[in-house]
């Protein structure tokens, strides 16, 4: 099973699940917005995983998401968000 990697934060009113890639520009800034804005999250950077950790969460990430594009990030279990959208995270989360 795949490790997320946990970031403090003071702001921990909700769960953040955040699915990256590592050489991804908009989940660079997707990142840096969460902790310029002291928000708790955990997150994956997807394709520097291998093997079956790599397989399981692409497939979970198949679910949430059908294009499988990043960044991906679930809020409270059961909200998505795809992509750096700003003022989406601002009103779910700020």
């Amino acid at each position: 099973m795949a490790e997320f990697e946990k970031v403090e934060g003071s702001k921990k009113d909700h769960e953040l699940r955040l699915y990256a890639i590592s050489t991804c520009g908009w989940c660079r800034k997707t990142r840096s917005f969460l902790e310029d804005n002291d928000v708790a999250y955990e997150y994956v950077y997807v394709d520097l995983l291998n093997g079956q950790d790599q397989a399981d969460i692409v497939e979970e990430v198949s679910k949430l998401n059908p294009d499988r594009t990043f960044p991906t990030m679930v809020i409270d279990g059961d909200e998505v968000l795809i992509g750096f959208k700003e003022d989406a995270i601002k009103e779910k989360i700020l």
